[in-house]
């Protein structure tokens, strides 16, 4: 976004440091297809024909951006743009020439059209084309698993009761009340291409049909997965049915194969290529921080997630110097 320089911009341009946050920002800013994307909000935006001139698309997907970035409420992003001369410059602010940040009101009726318009599948969608477009993403394999987002299990509240779209699931010994995000990533790039979350109970391997592309051939999984190729939605359909499922062995099996050298390489092998799944989780659980619900139903918390992943997507590359100028180094 094209902006005056204020002289808070050449006070700022003499310090000796750059934090981690400007280089984030920095970094994703370069990356981020924002030409793109504006396009596919824009036919669902307000027009401004009525009342007060609507604030710009791309504003308003920057303040949503910095919102799951940093785990923010509507009121916090607000009030952090304010307070940040990080946030404010990524968001094209000059508080010097009169500019004023959006309102928590008007974040939320532009997240609300993001949620009631589909449009967190097609920014997806949006940002693997141009990945695909630039020889980053690859086709023919996937990988697929499935974590747990946690939702607040706590009964008290103004009604009394958990939300009735989360339930809860038993991983080991723990017991965890919420929903599950399952990913099907590209098995060459390990990017993420399509996103489904269901309830935590629901066992992982149903949604595995779901996270395929149309022209791959094999796709790994680990030893959750296994028994997949005899389940009906998969041994019917013409295309899954002819799919090779390279699915881990349990790790019980695995225990008794440290003497067989070639049966151990082959669990290892797959581990390696299956690795690769796990790193969008990190970013999106660990880095943006959604290890928990932020909002009830499990729509909601869908939107921001596929949002994420595609977020995730584009910081991945932009890390390995992929898109958008390398990250410095740091000395």
């Amino acid at each position: 976004m094209a902006r005056q320089t204020t002289f808070c911009d050449i006070e700022n341009a003499s310090r000796r440091r750059t934090t981690k946050r400007d280089e984030f920002l920095c970094r994703m800013d370069a990356a981020i297809p924002w030409a793109a994307l504006v396009e596919l909000v824009k036919p669902y935006y307000f027009s401004g024909k009525r009342g007060r001139k609507p604030i710009g698309i791309e504003r308003m997907l920057r303040m949503y951006f910095l919102q799951l970035w940093f785990n923010l409420s509507d009121e916090g992003v607000e009030d952090a743009v304010y307070d940040s001369r990080a946030f404010s410059e990524f968001m094209g602010v000059s508080f010097g020439l009169g500019d004023q940040v959006p309102d928590a009101t008007t974040l939320l009726k532009f997240r609300r059209i993001i949620e009631s318009r589909g449009l967190a599948k097609e920014m997806l969608d949006c940002v693997n084309a141009i990945l695909e477009a630039d020889g980053v993403m690859m086709r023919g394999g996937s990988i697929v698993d499935a974590t747990i987002i946690q939702a607040p299990s706590s009964t008290k509240n103004a009604t009394g009761n958990r939300d009735p779209e989360m339930h809860q699931t038993k991983k080991g010994n723990q017991y965890y009340f919420g929903m599950k995000a399952h990913i099907g990533a590209d098995a060459g790039s390990g990017l993420v291409h399509t996103v489904e979350c269901t309830p935590a109970n629901d066992h992982d391997i149903t949604a595995a049909h779901k996270l395929l592309r149309d022209d791959d051939s094999f796709c790994y999984a680990d030893s959750g997965y296994l028994g997949i190729e005899k389940r009906s939605e998969v041994a019917c359909d013409e295309h899954l049915s002819q799919v090779e499922w390279i699915v881990a062995e349990r790790p019980s099996r695995i225990k008794g194969k440290k003497g067989l050298s070639v049966e151990h390489d082959i669990e290892t092998r797959k581990a390696s290529v299956r690795s690769k799944v796990e790193h969008p989780f990190l970013i999106v659980k660990r880095q943006f921080g959604y290890a928990k619900c932020r909002y009830k139903g499990i729509k909601k918390n869908s939107s921001a997630l596929t949002v994420l992943f595609a977020l995730a997507n584009v910081e991945m590359c932009s890390r390995a110097g992929r898109i958008g100028p390398p990250a410095p180094m740091r000395v």
